[in-house]
């Protein structure tokens, strides 16, 4: 095919040029977290792709004569062009490939963080995700769709577990409380090992906090409150 690369040279180049968006694509789904609009593939790349154009536009801008006699030298002697200067060519991969492209993807990531603020929209790509980020232990009750409104309950603690996006909304309550009709919780079920729920099965959840109770000396606030394992309201 034409102009396709034509040796392992070229070949290695083209990477090159390509890695920049690469690097700034991952970190920055890694440092915000996935969002509905990432989930096609062809719409992933395209974002690396275009974070490479304009990652190596600057380079070429601020770097261009130098980056064009290396690119030149190494087209012409090979790999033994960079044998002389290994540690100035690793310099040189190492942070415009790397670091470069890092800094940007943080840089990128603080702005968005601070311009939201003041807003009530989040990059938390779901209210479900945000309802349970950093959550602390508490009551959850649920109503569920399919049977006439029966609530559902129980003790979200250190062994519970909220899925988060892209996968559906499920959650498991590490203990199950028997619920009176009008939602209120009557007692934790004896022998309970937990409660698993489907958010598409329900229509209302609501998240509870434990009755504050002051400490005794000496005593665990945790405990006051209801314990980990949710055996008191």
């Amino acid at each position: 095919m034409a102009g396709a690369p034509s040796t392992v040279v070229q070949l290695a180049l083209l990477v090159l040029v390509v890695l920049p968006g690469i690097v700034y694509q991952f970190l920055r789904e890694f440092w915000r977290g996935p969002t509905p609009g990432e989930r096609n593939l062809g719409e992933r790349v395209m974002r690396a792709l275009a974070a490479s154009v304009v990652l190596d536009a600057l380079y070429l801008i601020v770097f261009g004569p130098q980056l064009m006699r290396l690119v030149q030298g190494v087209d012409r002697e090979g790999w033994s062009h960079l044998s002389g200067r290994p540690r100035l060519a690793g310099l040189a991969v190492l942070g415009l490939f790397v670091a470069a492209p890092a800094v940007v993807a943080a840089a990128v990531t603080y702005w968005q963080r601070r311009k939201v603020t003041a807003v009530r929209y989040r990059a938390t790509p779901t209210a479900w995700d945000r309802m349970f980020q950093e959550r602390g232990s508490c009551f959850v009750r649920l109503r569920l769709r399919l049977r006439d409104g029966v609530w559902v309950g129980g003790w979200y603690g250190t062994r519970s577990y909220a899925t988060s996006y892209p996968h559906p909304a499920e959650l498991f309550l590490e203990s199950a409380w028997l619920m009176r009709p009008d939602g209120s919780f009557d007692r934790r079920i004896e022998g309970s090992g937990g409660l698993y729920v489907r958010a598409a099965d329900t229509d209302v959840l609501e998240v509870l906090l434990p009755p504050e109770a002051p400490a005794p000396p000496g005593g665990d606030s945790d405990t006051d409150r209801g314990g980990s394992d949710g055996s008191g309201e």
